[in-house]
């Protein structure tokens, strides 16, 4: 805790308790330490007290801000300051010193040398900071520098150059790219605010460009194929993961307005739409991308985007081997099981990869069959000729005219599709996809939300009944066993990677249970010294009870493929 004691001439000195935050100080209304004084700027000057620091940074103010021994400092560039020392802001001094016996750190009971020796000793996990990812080039410290030149040069840019006339003007996105470029060079040919020499010009200028016409900072982190999800949460804080492992990176938006004006170029080209009225959308990229928005008043920390990354390249079979995602002998019966129309539900966590397992499994599929997959976002990156894809639509502005999933899988039944691929079953379409795969449709895949492939079946229960109709249990369960032949579970692993961790098959009903059986498992067997999971894709034993279907079919499935190791 810090006490301030602000001294101006012909005032009583005036005293104050600081916690840790961030205060604005200026002449303005908006202002945390209002100093109503003419030579002092709206907003002058940042303070910023964290875990017993100091930091101020002047705002580009008219008459600027020193230190106590008159040394002035540099404008828009973070200084850090001792406890006690002195600030000059006009003709008032501000004394900035620790509360006498008070400190920002909560008290804690004393403890015996032999406690503190054991809580030393023993760290608590998942406290370590997340590491940060250099995207950018600017410094940490020069950062709130580019965010206040950035907000300057947009408001600039939006006085003289009207880029949404422009955009619907018909103009080619390259003139509009040139216009943007040549504007924000003069824009920034004319800053009164000297840059720092380790801050390239060249680093502004595309920052800024990328903002005026693009997706912001989301255009360094899309173009980079090493990573696999993108985190905005609100304009100053970007995350990424790679390799199953969370950066946070050294680039931010502007401002919230900023962020805004990304998701609106995301969304506005699908015909949807986000603002207080719907602040929450699910959209995609151009490249498949899955994109999920969501904006004040139900985000508290300022529009937040998440965009699940594709490989520019979809993942084939071989990669999943290499990744130690799955066994050369699980993607050969999974590949037998596509063939002979068996229907598959492939389970698992969020961001665990079900879609690029679905992917992969419909590359087995018959390039001569047609094939309709429906999907909220469309995802898919099949490569067979014929192919339909659906996606749903959301209310209009009125509520009306949205197209659920549900009335897409009724619709494809009528659109003569050899195979139907459902992205995700998450509601009342999960009954007409079990009457789908039980009246003639087989060999569909679709992918559920779920921890193991028991809890896949509870679930799918419960989207039944979801359908509105009081069916009774048995029922539910007799079309799911009828329907679903094999249930495959991924799982996202504690270091980041993905590992099919159990390949079921659906055998029959014993009363009013649905009796399984595992073909294959994945038993960890340890660490390595990258501290990444080890272990080993066994068989269980276990025969399909279809093996008579695969020889009828005369495909080469070798039956020892399911021996456990040691028999």
């Amino acid at each position: 805790m810090f006490e301030i004691v602000i001294h101006q001439p012909g005032a009583p000195d005036a005293r104050a308790e600081l916690a840790n935050g961030a205060y604005l100080i200026g002449s303005g209304r908006d202002c945390h330490i209002r100093l109503d004084r003419p030579e002092i700027s709206s907003r002058h000057a940042q303070l910023v007290i964290h875990d017993n620091r100091l930091t101020v940074m002047d705002l580009g103010s008219r008459n600027g801000t020193a230190t106590g021994d008159g040394t002035p400092l540099y404008p828009h560039e973070p200084n850090d300051l001792k406890p006690g020392t002195v600030l000059r802001i006009g003709k008032a001094e501000l004394l900035i010193r620790p509360v006498p016996g008070r400190t920002n750190a909560r008290a804690v009971p004393p403890a015996s040398a032999g406690e503190q020796l054991q809580s030393a000793e023993l760290p608590v996990p998942g406290r370590e900071k997340i590491p940060v990812m250099t995207v950018s080039g600017v410094p940490a410290r020069l950062r709130p520098v580019v965010q206040e030149i950035k907000k300057h040069a947009h408001r600039e840019l939006l006085t003289r150059l009207n880029l949404k006339k422009l955009a619907v003007s018909g103009i080619s996105s390259e003139e509009l790219a040139a216009r943007a470029r040549e504007m924000v060079r003069e824009i920034l040919s004319q800053l009164t605010i000297q840059l720092p020499p380790e801050l390239p010009l060249g680093v502004l200028e595309k920052e800024l460009i990328q903002e005026a016409i693009g997706l912001g900072p989301l255009e360094y982190l899309i173009e980079r194929d090493d990573i696999t999800e993108i985190m905005v949460n609100g304009p100053d804080q970007v995350y990424v993961e790679k390799n199953g492992v969370l950066y946070r990176t050294d680039t931010a938006f502007a401002d919230s307005s900023q962020v805004l004006a990304a998701i609106e170029r995301i969304v506005s080209p699908l015909g949807r739409r986000i603002d207080e009225s719907s602040p929450m959308v699910d959209a995609r990229l151009p490249d498949g991308s899955r994109v999920n928005a969501i904006i004040p008043p139900l985000s508290l920390v300022g529009p937040t985007v998440t965009i699940r990354k594709f490989s520019r390249r979809p993942f084939e079979a071989a990669d999943l081997v290499r990744f130690g995602s799955l066994s050369p002998a699980i993607v050969k019966f999974l590949a037998v099981c596509v063939a002979v129309r068996k229907n598959i539900l492939i389970s698992g966590g969020t961001g665990s990869g079900k879609t690029t397992l679905l992917n992969v499994l419909s590359s087995f599929l018959p390039n001569r069959e047609r094939i309709v997959t429906i999907e909220d976002a469309a995802e898919l990156q099949l490569r067979q000729e014929h192919i339909v894809r659906l996606e749903s639509r959301p209310p209009n502005l009125e509520g009306r005219g949205a197209v659920t999933i549900r009335d897409l899988v009724r619709n494809a039944l009528r659109m003569r599709p050899d195979r139907i691929v459902v992205g995700e079953c998450r509601g009342g379409e999960a009954l007409d996809m079990l009457q789908a795969m039980n009246t003639g449709h087989d060999g569909s895949l679709t992918t559920i939300h779920a921890n193991s492939p028991r809890d896949a079946l509870s679930r799918l229960e419960t989207l039944v009944l979801m359908a509105g109709f009081d069916l009774p249990l048995r029922a539910i369960r007799e079309q799911v066993a009828s329907a679903i032949h094999i249930v495959v579970q991924i799982s996202r692993e504690r270091d980041g990677s993905r590992k099919v961790v159990n390949v079921s098959e659906i055998t029959k009903m014993e009363g009013d249970v649905i009796t399984m059986q595992d073909l294959f498992v994945f038993r960890q067997t340890g660490w390595d010294a990258e501290n990444r999971i080890q272990g080993v894709f066994e068989p269980t034993g276990g025969i399909p009870t279809f093996m008579d279907e695969i020889e009828r079919a005369k495909l080469d499935l070798d039956v020892s493929i399911f021996r456990p190791p040691g028999r």
